[in-house]
């Protein structure tokens, strides 16, 4: 999934993905024999390696059981959110579609699986899809958001409908509101590519 190294901090470092703007972040971790320390968040690191956003939220999800899938969502314009991915706990396959119209990589996906041993984060920008499956139980996801959630702007397009290899050994759990999500050939996307 990674084909370069963007740059390389002191306390982390930035990976490209297939999809422009998609970043997996590796921050250092420092061991010791009673665990480790890792800087997860650091704005002036992340403005030093051109990434400038602003989070207002974070948000904090569990899932009990293996192979539970949440997603694809968005949140819509004028309260669209980019997201900062990592797991707290467990192990997930983390995945991201691009849907800004015009985009020469628009309808395309990219997956890179997040841990609580690997420490990686996936830097989604607004304008993607955004989902995970499970691959461990218990697993914990906590994110930070540039926008307050927002009911009427909150949106799922199906979680299959993308040609996205889930790795799943049998049905996914969804909830209903997943379950009954549009297609994505049915999806009429909020967002524009500004051609950066």
């Amino acid at each position: 999934m990674f084909v370069t190294i963007f740059k390389v901090l002191a306390a982390m470092k930035v990976v490209e993905t297939t999809l422009p703007d998609v970043l997996i972040i590796e921050p250092n971790r420092y061991s010791d024999d009673r665990g480790f320390f890792s800087e997860s968040w650091n704005r002036k690191r992340m403005r030093d390696a051109g990434l400038d956003f602003d989070f207002v939220q974070d948000n904090h999800s569990m899932s009990a059981e293996t192979g539970t899938l949440r997603g694809l969502h968005f949140q819509s314009p004028p309260h669209a959110q980019a997201k900062l991915v990592r797991c707290g706990r467990g192990r997930l396959f983390d995945v991201v579609v691009d849907v800004r119209r015009g985009a020469p990589s628009y309808g395309k996906w990219t997956g890179v699986e997040l841990s609580f041993d690997n420490g990686r984060q996936l830097l989604v920008p607004a304008g993607f899809l955004h989902g995970f499956v499970t691959r461990e139980p218990m697993s914990e996801v906590i994110y930070k958001v540039t926008d307050y959630y927002s009911p009427e702007c909150d949106g799922a397009v199906h979680w299959d409908s993308c040609g996205i290899d889930w790795g799943l050994e049998g049905a996914p759990i969804l909830s209903p509101k997943d379950a009954a999500a549009p297609r994505f050939e049915d999806f009429d996307s909020p967002f524009e590519w500004t051609g950066r």
